[in-house]
Protein backbone atom coordinates (compact mmCIF):
# COMPACT_ATOMS: atom_id res chain seq x y z
CA UNK A 1 0.00 0.00 0.00
CA UNK A 2 2.06 3.33 0.82
CA UNK A 3 5.41 1.26 1.73
CA UNK A 4 7.52 3.18 4.77
CA UNK A 5 3.85 5.45 6.08
CA UNK A 6 1.85 4.36 8.78
CA UNK A 7 -0.85 2.72 7.22
CA UNK A 8 -2.74 0.05 8.69
CA UNK A 9 -5.67 -2.53 7.48
CA UNK A 10 -8.96 -3.51 9.70
CA UNK A 11 -12.09 -5.03 9.08
CA UNK A 12 -14.68 -3.33 10.11
CA UNK A 13 -18.56 -3.68 10.06
CA UNK A 14 -21.10 -1.31 8.03
CA UNK A 15 -23.56 0.73 9.76
CA UNK A 16 -26.97 -0.68 9.24
CA UNK A 17 -29.05 1.23 7.56
CA UNK A 18 -26.73 3.80 6.78
CA UNK A 19 -27.37 5.72 3.52
CA UNK A 20 -25.33 4.43 0.06
CA UNK A 21 -24.62 7.27 -0.99
CA UNK A 22 -23.58 10.19 1.24
CA UNK A 23 -20.87 12.68 1.09
CA UNK A 24 -19.41 14.90 -1.15
CA UNK A 25 -20.25 14.17 -4.98
CA UNK A 26 -17.03 15.91 -6.32
CA UNK A 27 -13.43 16.80 -4.92
CA UNK A 28 -14.50 20.08 -4.52
CA UNK A 29 -17.14 19.35 -2.16
CA UNK A 30 -14.66 17.75 -0.03
CA UNK A 31 -12.21 20.41 -0.15
CA UNK A 32 -14.88 22.80 1.45
CA UNK A 33 -15.84 20.01 3.81
CA UNK A 34 -12.72 20.60 5.41
CA UNK A 35 -12.66 24.42 4.98
CA UNK A 36 -15.89 24.11 6.80
CA UNK A 37 -14.24 22.00 9.87
CA UNK A 38 -11.29 24.41 10.17
CA UNK A 39 -13.83 27.53 10.49
CA UNK A 40 -15.82 26.09 12.66
CA UNK A 41 -13.72 24.39 15.22
CA UNK A 42 -11.64 28.19 14.81
CA UNK A 43 -13.92 30.52 15.25
CA UNK A 44 -12.49 33.92 15.57
CA UNK A 45 -9.45 32.74 14.58
CA UNK A 46 -7.45 32.15 11.73
CA UNK A 47 -8.65 28.85 10.70
CA UNK A 48 -5.54 28.42 8.52
CA UNK A 49 -2.57 28.26 10.73
CA UNK A 50 0.06 26.92 8.01
CA UNK A 51 -1.08 27.18 4.83
CA UNK A 52 1.35 24.71 3.65
CA UNK A 53 -0.27 22.08 6.07
CA UNK A 54 -3.86 23.10 4.98
CA UNK A 55 -3.40 22.96 1.37
CA UNK A 56 -2.23 19.19 2.07
CA UNK A 57 -5.73 18.33 4.26
CA UNK A 58 -7.45 19.80 0.91
CA UNK A 59 -5.28 17.94 -1.33
CA UNK A 60 -5.81 14.57 0.95
CA UNK A 61 -9.40 15.03 0.86
CA UNK A 62 -9.79 16.00 -2.98
CA UNK A 63 -7.29 12.69 -3.97
CA UNK A 64 -9.46 10.47 -1.43
CA UNK A 65 -12.83 11.69 -2.72
CA UNK A 66 -11.60 11.54 -6.38
CA UNK A 67 -10.42 8.30 -5.92
CA UNK A 68 -13.46 6.45 -4.51
CA UNK A 69 -15.35 8.22 -7.69
CA UNK A 70 -12.89 6.89 -10.13
CA UNK A 71 -11.80 3.50 -8.53
CA UNK A 72 -14.76 2.86 -6.08
CA UNK A 73 -18.14 3.16 -7.25
CA UNK A 74 -18.59 6.89 -5.64
CA UNK A 75 -18.46 7.88 -2.19
CA UNK A 76 -20.98 6.26 0.54
CA UNK A 77 -19.77 8.01 3.78
CA UNK A 78 -17.71 10.88 4.72
CA UNK A 79 -16.20 12.69 7.60
CA UNK A 80 -13.99 14.98 8.82
CA UNK A 81 -12.69 15.29 12.03
CA UNK A 82 -10.14 17.80 14.14
CA UNK A 83 -8.15 15.79 15.96
CA UNK A 84 -5.57 17.83 18.44
CA UNK A 85 -3.57 19.09 15.87
CA UNK A 86 -4.74 17.26 12.94
CA UNK A 87 -6.98 16.75 10.39
CA UNK A 88 -8.89 13.44 10.30
CA UNK A 89 -10.68 12.78 6.81
CA UNK A 90 -12.72 9.33 6.58
CA UNK A 91 -13.93 8.61 2.91
CA UNK A 92 -15.67 5.27 2.08
CA UNK A 93 -16.97 3.83 -1.07
CA UNK A 94 -18.41 0.49 -2.12
CA UNK A 95 -15.28 -1.36 -3.49
CA UNK A 96 -13.34 -4.05 -1.70
CA UNK A 97 -10.22 -3.03 -3.54
CA UNK A 98 -7.32 -1.64 -1.30
CA UNK A 99 -5.45 1.53 -3.27
CA UNK A 100 -1.92 0.26 -4.19
CA UNK A 101 0.90 2.19 -5.99
CA UNK A 102 0.99 2.22 -9.65
CA UNK A 103 3.97 1.76 -11.26
CA UNK A 104 5.19 5.74 -13.08
CA UNK A 105 6.25 4.04 -16.12
CA UNK A 106 4.09 1.55 -18.54
CA UNK A 107 5.50 -1.38 -20.52
CA UNK A 108 6.81 0.83 -23.01
CA UNK A 109 8.43 2.98 -20.58
CA UNK A 110 6.20 5.99 -20.92
CA UNK A 111 4.82 8.08 -17.98
CA UNK A 112 1.57 6.57 -17.06
CA UNK A 113 -1.18 8.97 -16.72
CA UNK A 114 -3.23 9.18 -13.62
CA UNK A 115 -2.29 7.03 -11.15
CA UNK A 116 -0.58 9.54 -8.64
CA UNK A 117 -3.07 10.56 -6.28
CA UNK A 118 -2.63 7.07 -3.77
CA UNK A 119 1.51 8.18 -3.51
CA UNK A 120 0.26 11.97 -2.81
CA UNK A 121 -2.32 10.88 0.41
CA UNK A 122 1.11 8.42 1.40
CA UNK A 123 3.39 11.13 1.37
CA UNK A 124 0.85 13.89 3.26
CA UNK A 125 -1.07 12.16 5.75
CA UNK A 126 0.61 10.88 9.08
CA UNK A 127 -0.88 8.32 9.59
CA UNK A 128 -3.78 5.90 7.05
CA UNK A 129 -6.15 3.30 7.80
CA UNK A 130 -7.68 1.04 5.84
CA UNK A 131 -11.00 -0.47 6.85
CA UNK A 132 -12.99 -3.28 5.20
CA UNK A 133 -17.02 -2.96 5.41
CA UNK A 134 -19.30 -5.24 5.36
CA UNK A 135 -20.90 -6.42 3.52
CA UNK A 136 -18.52 -4.74 0.98
CA UNK A 137 -16.49 -1.65 0.56
CA UNK A 138 -14.10 0.33 2.45
CA UNK A 139 -13.10 3.25 4.43
CA UNK A 140 -10.22 4.83 4.10
CA UNK A 141 -8.64 7.41 6.94
CA UNK A 142 -6.06 10.01 7.09
CA UNK A 143 -4.90 11.82 9.41
CA UNK A 144 -2.93 14.61 8.34
CA UNK A 145 -1.10 17.61 10.79
CA UNK A 146 -1.92 20.68 11.50
CA UNK A 147 0.65 23.07 12.53
CA UNK A 148 -2.01 25.58 14.20
CA UNK A 149 -0.86 27.76 16.63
Amino acid sequence: MCGEHGTHSTDTAAVAGRPRSCGPSSPAEARQAVRDALEGRFQGQDPRGDDDAVGDALLVASELTSNAILHGGGVTDFEVTLVDHAVQVSVSDGSDQVPERKQRVDEQGRMRVGGHGWPIICRLARDIVVSSLRPSGKRITAIVPLALA
